[in-house]
C-alpha cells in the first residue's frame, strides 16, 4: 500500500476538479458579460460551483475506486449531499442578506453624511444558483471518471 497521497488518483481528481472550476470562472464570465475578470480564480459563487466539482469528483472516484457500495463511499455521497445543499441554500441566503445589509448601508451613509464611521460592503456573491452546482456536478463526475481511468491506463503501460 503506498501511503504518498500525491499517488492517490481521488486526490489529483479533486484538485483537478477544483482547479478546472476555479479557472473556469472567468472565462465563463468574461463569454457571458465580455468583462475579464481574473480575481473570479480565487472567489467563491459563480459559475460552475467548485464545491460541487470537488466533491462530486470526491465520491466518484471513491466509488470507482472502492467499489459504489462501499461504506466510504456512501460516506462520501452523502458529505457531496450535505456540500452541495449548503452551497445552494445556505450560502445563497448569505449572499441575498449581504445585498440587503449593503442596501442598508448605502441609506445610513446619505442619511448620517458626516458620520465618522466606515462600514465595509459586504459579499453577496457567495452562494451558488441550481444551475451552478448542477454543472459543478457534472464537472465533477466527468472529472472523477477520468483521473482514475488514466491512473489505471498508466500504471499498466
Amino acid at each position: 500500500m503506498n501511503n504518498n497521497p500525491f499517488s492517490s488518483s481521488v486526490f489529483w481528481s479533486v484538485f483537478f476538479a477544483v482547479a478546472f472550476a476555479q479557472l473556469a470562472k472567468p472565462v465563463i464570465h468574461y463569454l457571458s458579460t465580455g468583462n475579464k475578470d481574473l480575481k473570479l480564480i480565487f472567489s467563491n459563487g459563480g459559475m460552475p460551483s467548485s464545491h460541487a466539482s470537488g466533491v462530486c469528483a470526491l465520491a466518484t472516484a471513491i466509488g470507482i475506486k472502492n467499489g459504489f457500495a462501499s461504506d466510504i463511499f456512501m460516506l462520501s455521497f452523502i458529505f457531496a449531499l450535505i456540500i452541495m445543499n449548503d452551497a445552494f441554500n445556505v450560502r445563497q441566503e448569505t449572499g441575498r442578506q449581504g445585498a440587503a445589509l449593503n442596501e442598508l448601508t448605502e441609506y445610513f451613509r446619505e442619511v448620517l453624511k458626516e458620520s465618522p464611521f466606515t462600514i465595509n460592503r459586504f459579499k453577496t456573491m457567495v452562494g451558488h444558483t441550481v444551475n451552478q452546482v448542477i454543472w459543478g456536478m457534472i464537472l465533477g463526475v466527468c472529472i472523477g471518471i477520468t483521473v482514475p481511468y488514466f491512473f489505471n491506463y498508466f500504471s499498466y503501460v
